[in-house]
């Protein structure tokens, strides 16, 4: 495999020269903001030195497929990729890499034998450098959207070909990108391969410089559903009772007042009802429960180890990457970030697991996804806190219609779009790229 010096790297727009120098810069500032990070909870201690790009792990012997997912979603949107590649042949290894302390906890959970995991090193020229020189890569993948340019860049001038994946491009990223057309046709210029979750995306990625994007589907459509401690689903379940109950899932400030507020316009119908709030940041958590309980609401603080009481109106559910134990709790779900203009968050992860799904009108970060739903009647649309109590008391009243709507959502998500397969056999076919560099730079 080519090192940094075995080809000279292609001539680099004046936006990208400028970041890579601001990036060097500063980097005397590296450990200080690490630091920070870490006494924040957003760091692994044992691990902090991947994120300057030094590995503890070995690189295993044979080809090597690196993909890096920024978070949570997008890591578990892969893990049927990883297998299907694992599956295609015997030599291949898998390095995933994230961001977060929760999508490396959940990695080191789920991903199979031949596959490990990384902190993904922050974008210091040097960091990169390092962490390719260790894992030397036969192909790079990127998903989503998130680009790191120096790890882009330099990924790409060391002749590894490059992927970008389950690519989506929002209208406010899109427009931002269009105020340095050169910077964002420079880096998407260097993928050899493109898929757009989207049409949508397709023509947003095509029109800001990629080349030959496709659109076979979204890697979240085949996505397994999330798993769950069942011991824990089971207690849960035990202290609910046979409640009504509803979820508000992945709450932004504001949604979980709202929350509230339609807590107690059913109370008066549904007695006993039960609400779920799981905040998009349970870092939030305390200040949500005390703003709670000032309104007289009985909350019951998960990550006070506080239990589902007789008498608990609001089961505050703040805790991290237990997301499968409460969508298992729960026929009701309403997805939030779509009440305020956030653009929602994931609808297959519930539908998935037996939701009727209940959203606002804001839903730009899975536009087609929620369309979906909404045109096979799996999804009820709302607008304000009136037409969400109306929605979720609705479905507490009528049982059938709560079950024809979470089996629509079944039988949608249960689709494949055929996403992953065809992902799979572009990112096989850029090995024998991956040879034939490796034999010229050693002809």
């Amino acid at each position: 495999m080519m090192t940094s010096t075995d080809r000279s790297a292609p001539r680099r727009g004046l936006g990208l020269t400028a970041y890579r120098l601001a990036t060097r810069a500063v980097g005397p500032l590296v450990p200080s903001l690490l630091s920070q990070r870490l006494k924040r909870g957003k760091e692994d201690a044992r691990r902090l030195c991947e994120r300057e790009g030094i590995s503890l792990v070995p690189r295993p012997d044979g080809r090597l497929i690196w993909i890096h997912a920024a978070s949570v979603g997008e890591s578990l949107s892969i893990l049927p990729l990883v297998n299907q590649l694992l599956a295609a042949r015997d030599d291949l290894h898998v390095l995933v890499t994230t961001g977060t302390v929760t999508s490396a906890t959940l990695m080191a959970e789920r991903l199979p034998e031949r596959a490990l995991h990384q902190f993904v090193p922050l974008d210091h020229p040097s960091y990169c450098r390092r962490f390719l020189d260790h894992w030397q890569p036969d192909v790079g993948v990127w998903v989503e959207s998130e680009f790191w340019p120096n790890l882009i860049m330099e990924t790409d001038e060391r002749g590894i070909p490059l992927a970008l994946i389950n690519a989506r491009i929002t209208l406010k990223s899109y427009e931002g990108w269009r105020r340095f057309p050169k910077t964002i046709r420079d880096l998407l210029s260097r993928f050899a391969v493109v898929h757009a979750q989207t049409a949508e995306s397709a023509e947003r990625l095509r029109s800001l410089g990629a080349r030959r994007v496709e659109t076979p589907g979204n890697l979240k459509h085949d996505a397994e559903p999330l798993t769950a401690d069942e011991a824990e689903v089971n207690v849960l379940l035990k202290a609910i009772d046979g409640r009504p109950v509803w979820l508000a899932s992945n709450t932004h400030e504001g949604e979980e007042i709202i929350a509230a507020d339609v807590h107690a316009a059913l109370t008066a119908k549904h007695d006993h009802l039960l609400t779920i709030i799981v905040p998009r940041h349970p870092a939030r958590g305390g200040e949500i429960a005390e703003e709670l309980k000032s309104r007289r609401f009985k909350v019951s603080q998960r990550s006070e180890g506080e239990a589902i009481a007789p008498d608990t109106d609001i089961y505050l559910a703040d805790t991290l990457g237990e997301m499968g134990i409460f969508y298992r709790l729960s026929d009701i779900v309403f997805i939030g970030g779509t009440l305020p203009a956030l653009g929602g968050h994931n609808p297959f992860e519930p539908a998935h697991l037996h939701s009727a799904l209940i959203a606002g009108p804001s839903d730009f970060n899975f536009t087609e996804a929620f369309a979906e739903f909404a045109a096979g009647d799996a999804l009820i649309r709302v607008n304000d806190t009136a037409e969400l109590a109306r929605a979720v008391g609705a479905l507490l009243d009528k049982g059938a219609e709560m079950e024809r709507r979470a089996k629509a959502a079944a039988r949608i998500v249960g689709q494949s779009s055929k996403a992953t397969s065809t992902t799979a056999e572009a990112l096989l076919a850029l090995l024998p790229q991956a040879r034939q560099k490796e034999t010229a730079a050693h002809a």
